[in-house]
């Protein structure tokens, strides 16, 4: 039987552009995946450019957002395996709900809708954004402070400051105001269907040190998933903060989740789907 390589599709979060993914790129080449990582719609191809046009991006929901995948998943000649971080997880739930996907890996995911825990840290992380309702239109910066405090905190300053000068671009403040009130808006675009039992397996990944999306915010949305028979998995990693995907640890992380990828009967080189 002709083997095919598995489509992988990786998805960022807010203020982290496309290229972090690049470590993450290069083990799944090596384990036999297509890895591929798009950025987000009218994102640049690189950071500086990004930062020269932070409007491009400003005004982005996450429906748009969601659609922007779905149409790259579409175009591919198999279901990919998707592994999203913060909101990149939040999307790869929806588009793994809507059957668009064989299975999920969702790192340190947004908060969807029905989480209803709501910790201090996770409120002051989302502050520079939530702090003004005009952000909702517009794109937003972190300083390297209020990165280290939402990303890098687990970490020592000097890495914190090395990743927030690599790799953070301006983001559109949108998706935080969805996910915020989720629970007060009868169609949703943090709503996920925690309750499909057709969709491929899930891992939710939590940093148990996180202050933008903390351990709790993880641990509810893995309950929700309770009342479907499909595969979804919790694997929390102590002492890790937001950046678990792109700072020194990283490689940690990313080995876990192709090693249950591979428990799950998914593998780099496919025969399933050849």
């Amino acid at each position: 039987m002709a083997t095919s390589r598995t489509p992988l599709v990786l998805i960022h979060g807010l203020w982290l552009h496309a290229s972090s993914w690049q470590p993450w790129i290069d083990l799944a080449t090596e384990r036999g995946y297509a890895p591929v990582a798009p950025g987000w719609p009218g994102e640049a191809a690189t950071v500086a450019e990004a930062r020269r046009h932070p409007e491009a991006v400003a005004g982005l929901g996450i429906d748009d957002v969601t659609d922007h995948y779905a149409g790259i998943i579409r175009s591919l000649d198999a279901p990919p395996v998707l592994i999203g971080h913060s909101f990149g997880g939040l999307i790869a739930q929806k588009l793994l709900g809507k059957g668009l996907a064989r299975a999920a890996v969702a790192v340190d995911p947004a908060q969807i809708k029905g989480v209803k825990a709501l910790p201090p840290a996770q409120l002051r992380a989302g502050f520079p954004v939530l702090g003004n309702p005009a952000n909702r239109r517009r794109s937003v910066s972190l300083t390297p402070a209020q990165f280290r405090y939402g990303f890098g905190n687990a970490l020592e300053q000097a890495e914190s400051d090395a990743l927030h000068d690599r790799f953070t671009v301006p983001s559109p403040g949108r998706p935080l105001f969805e996910a915020a009130f989720a629970n007060f808006t009868r169609h949703s675009a943090a709503e996920v269907a925690t309750r499909n039992p057709d969709r491929g397996p899930l891992l939710l990944i939590s940093g148990q040190a996180d202050h933008t999306v903390p351990d709790v915010v993880t641990r509810s949305a893995y309950k929700l998933y309770g009342d479907s028979p499909a595969v979804t998995e919790l694997k929390q990693f102590p002492d890790r903060g937001h950046s678990l995907t792109v700072d020194h640890g990283w490689r940690t992380v990313a080995e876990y989740a192709l090693d249950w990828l591979d428990r799950q009967g998914i593998q780099g080189h496919d025969t399933a789907h050849a």
